[in-house]
């Protein structure tokens, strides 16, 4: 591993933030910090920690004695001087002398004692770095360190890699325990330059920050050199398929099966991220996989993103494609079957109350494919899958030196059900739509972008469609949520397919799609060119067809349901003059909802359409309006407010429509109107 120290970067930071009123010491701690932050095989998404030993001056004047220490939540690879909160350290050092704190009392120990009362939680691993005498302390879980704590007899191993000059931690869950005992270590033989936490990770210590720092790196490298010198790789393989399904042809299947049944046909979907790699397939196609999955996670703050640890299927057969979707169902009931075990067992020791977390896996590996790593968002998804290639490190190099034997799952249970996660998960509230999928097309139009705004604000991730790729791509921006922008000719079936295809590989199938593109041409009905008039069935009436095809493929094999969305506008009830070519194609599509609706409820699949009427859009251009307000004789702002409401209807107006029925779980073959209010156009 490189040493990225670098004197004039180290130098302009601290210059940098000077201006800001950062003291040197603190300055230097956020960049080493995010030196060690930055590279994923030493800590990943929150996890490690850091700290300094300085002084701060409170509101009234007073100095103190502080501890600067990395802060819950805080990615220490961006973190920010407000990310490692400063603790009265007096306060800390007295704690020593207890003999037992709870974990909620060290918490509210470690809150009283802050300097500023609005910084983040101080990390569970405080104290330890408190009660080491050093002014800077680093703490990684290194895949390489991983890779020889990991083991059943790891002691002699640690003591052969790293001889007198790291001190020896036996595996003890993190707060005020850990502490005393890597303390006690430490005061046995103070001329060690670090720890090695058994079955956790590696602390370094210091005094000045370049110090700890060129520790970490030179005992990471220490672990390193030893496995590659002296690692044996497993090179046993399993058997293949000859012909492997694509990762397209089962990311539907997967998905479906880790959603969580809320009964009634309700769903906590997932996202899926698929990961795939020379790296990542060499190891997922060893004969061992399922044993090392079934093993358990490398670290135990791992924990929090995978759970016990991954769940490994077999390799799918292409030629059998149709039975897999029964396979990984089995693998996800067997999994889920022993985390329900595994929670009954440990919660079963003492008189805690504890709410168990749902129990489907969060990483699939699939022999000759990859890796899925599944979340309640994309980002976790992505975590999840970033989490699983440094599994792989870890449990690659333990299995090259020894045998992997990470932390056992009755260990493992305290810290993933740790009462204050516990308490962070209960205030944790999921939006309407959080794990669900929208893919909406003429995305990039008025009422199109406004619904993908709506809908990422509810929680969905939107894959917006659009026939201008760049102006679909901005609209995904505006969204948010990690939405995605596809450009796609929707009159074309294999462009179509393409941009379904591209929801499945960034997200692992779709929930919901708003079928809302469209176009109006004018002309009396009877002097119609037939050339425009199928021209208008194809995007009008086709297009909506082909899309809700696709959709339905895809929720068919997730088995989750699924909402089909049309917009019908008021002129497949309410034809308006001479505007057949586009009304006639519109009544065909307000109809196909409804068949949508016959055909597939009993799959839990919803089918509904939305009767919008003048809209500002890319439909309705200004043009529009002044043509039509005058084949009507009136004003424009007449024709735009003309309805019982006297109020011009929005493209919000309209998403709003779509989101209440994509909500609306026991609502299907509805057609709903916004148009301010047209007896004409009102259904029943």
């Amino acid at each position: 591993m490189k040493n990225l120290w670098n004197d004039g970067d180290a130098e302009r930071l601290v210059a940098d933030y000077a201006k800001k009123g950062v003291a040197r010491d603190l300055a230097l701690r956020v960049y080493t910090t995010r030196l060690l932050g930055g590279e994923p095989r030493l800590v990943l998404h929150g996890g490690g920690n850091t700290s300094c030993k300085t002084k701060a001056t409170d509101l009234v004047g007073d100095e103190w004695d502080v501890l600067c220490v990395k802060g819950s939540g805080w990615d220490m690879g961006v973190i920010e001087p407000q990310g490692l909160p400063a603790v009265k350290l007096g306060a800390l050092l007295k704690a020593r002398a207890l003999a037992s704190l709870a974990d909620e009392d060290m918490v509210a120990l470690q809150r009283a004692n802050l300097m500023d009362p609005a910084s983040p939680n101080p990390s569970v691993e405080t104290l330890l770095h408190a009660f080491l005498p050093h002014k800077f302390v680093d703490h990684t879980h290194s895949t390489a360190i991983l890779a020889i704590v990991d083991q059943a007899d790891s002691k002699p191993l640690i003591k052969t890699v790293f001889g007198d000059k790291m001190g020896y931690v036996p595996y003890i869950k993190p707060g005020f325990d850990l502490a005393k005992v890597a303390a006690d270590v430490y005061d046995a033989d103070p001329s060690v330059e670090g720890l090695i936490l058994d079955k956790h990770g590696i602390f370094t210590f210091g005094d000045d920050p370049k110090q700890a720092y060129d520790r970490m790196i030179h005992y990471v490298n220490v672990a390193e050199d030893y496995v590659a010198k002296n690692g044996k790789p497993k090179t046993a393989k399993a058997a293949l398929p000859a012909k492997l399904a694509t990762p397209a042809a089962i990311a539907p299947m997967l998905r479906g099966a880790v959603a969580v049944a809320r009964g009634e046909g309700r769903f906590d979907r997932m996202i899926s991220d698929f990961r795939t790699s020379d790296a990542i397939v060499d190891f997922i196609n060893s004969a061992g996989i399922a044993d090392y999955a079934g093993r358990g996670v490398s670290t135990p703050d791992l924990s929090i993103r995978i759970k016990t640890g991954p769940m490994a299927v077999p390799a799918p057969d292409a030629d059998k494609i149709g039975d897999y979707k029964a396979v990984i169902k089995s693998h996800v009931d067997a999994f889920a079957n022993d985390y329900r075990a595994y929670f009954e067992t440990n919660d079963a020791l003492d008189d805690v109350q504890r709410t168990m977390l749902d129990p489907m896996p969060r990483l699939t590996l699939v022999p000759g494919l990859g890796m899925f790593g599944h979340g309640r968002t994309l980002k976790d998804a992505k975590i999840a899958s970033d989490v699983g290639e440094m599994w792989i490190e870890a449990v690659r190099g333990a299995e090259a030196v020894g045998s992997f034997h990470p932390l056992s799952k009755a260990d493992l249970f305290p810290l993933e059900y740790w009462s204050l996660e516990q308490a962070k998960l209960a205030s944790n509230k999921p939006k309407p739509l959080t794990g669900q999928v929208v893919l909406i097309t003429g995305g990039a139009g008025a009422i199109g972008a406004a619904t993908a705004k709506l809908f990422a604000a509810n929680g969905a991730h939107a894959v917006v469609v659009d026939l201008d790729a760049a102006r679909a791509a901005e609209a995904a921006k505006a969204a948010g949520n990690n939405s995605i922008g596809v450009g796609a000719d929707i009159t074309n079936p294999a462009e179509l397919r393409a941009a379904f295809d591209k929801a499945v590989a960034v997200y692992g199938g779709v929930d919901i799609l708003v079928s809302n593109a469209g176009a109006a041409w004018e002309g009396g009905i009877g002097e119609l060119d037939d050339a425009l008039l199928r021209k208008s069935f194809e995007l009008n009436f086709f297009a909506h067809q082909s899309a809700a095809q696709n959709a339905v493929r895809i929720m068919l094999e997730q088995g989750t349901g699924g909402v089909l969305l049309f917009n019908t506008s008021k002129q497949a009830v309410n034809p308006g003059p001479k505007f057949g070519a586009y009304g006639v194609p519109k009544a065909a599509t307000l109809f196909l909802s409804r068949q949508y609706a016959l055909d597939y409820g009993a799959h839990g699949i919803r089918s509904n359409a939305v009767n919008a009427d003048r809209i500002r859009s890319g439909l309705l251009t200004d043009a529009m309006i002044a043509s039509r307000s005058g084949a009507r004789g009136v004003s424009e702002k007449e024709y735009m407010s003309g309805n019982l409401l006297g109020q011009e209807v929005t493209a919000e107006d309209v998403a709003q429509a779509f989101l209440h029925q994509a909500l609306a779980e026991r609502t299907t073959a509805d057609v709903t109107t916004v148009d301010g209010g047209n007896i004409a156009a009102a259904l029943r």
